[in-house]
């Protein structure tokens, strides 16, 4: 039940992926106007989302809209996975989430601040929603900071990782940016 004046928290993680990136900013910026009264979010950057959003100009712009946002500096710092641990977040989102960050989730290696975040959050029953990049075998293009478009190439093994993830325990799985809304409504329906 919610706490008259407190906000409910939410870990949002980014890794080095700039597919979708600029959707999942301005969707987040969304929910942080819509949803200001009931959540709290923090943002938490692997040390490659960092230089993906220096790719993308999107540091200072995130910086100005979220209040609070540290990036990576190792596995455990800043202390994510041990405030996952104690409960201190409603859900762990990652968007987007690199073919590595998944693959390591999915193989069991907690060795960057997301992997560990979202290992810890399973462990202790934590909502993690995932937005792989990589979301099924196949052909995608995506596009690069200056514009053009890419062709790239998303392997079986990289699709197998997604459903392995898919299928943990209190994990979800998603493919697109517009979905995020939903995971707040759902949130903010339970804390009513």
């Amino acid at each position: 039940m919610k706490v008259k004046g407190k906000r409910h928290k939410v870990a949002w993680g980014i890794t080095g992926s700039g597919e979708k990136i600029l959707e999942t900013v301005e969707i987040m910026e969304e929910m942080k106007k819509k949803y200001r009264k009931t959540f709290d979010i923090r943002v938490f950057i692997s040390k490659a989302g960092d230089q993906v959003l220096k790719y993308y100009n999107l540091s200072n712009t995130l910086e100005t809209i979220f209040d609070k946002t540290w990036t990576e500096i190792n596995a455990n710092a800043p202390f994510l996975a041990g405030q996952i641990q104690l409960g201190k977040f409603d859900f762990l989102l990652l968007a987007p989430a690199t073919s590595n960050t998944v693959a390591k989730i999915s193989l069991r290696i907690a060795d960057t601040l997301l992997t560990n975040a979202a290992i810890m959050g399973q462990k202790t029953s934590t909502p993690i929603y995932i937005m792989p990049t990589d979301f099924r075998e196949g052909t995608i293009i995506t596009q690069l900071p200056n514009g053009k478009d890419l062709k790239i190439k998303v392997t079986h093994e990289d699709g197998k990782h997604v459903e392995n993830v898919s299928k943990m325990s209190n994990t979800f799985v998603f493919e697109h940016p517009s979905e995020i809304p939903s995971i707040f409504e759902k949130h903010a329906g339970l804390i009513r």
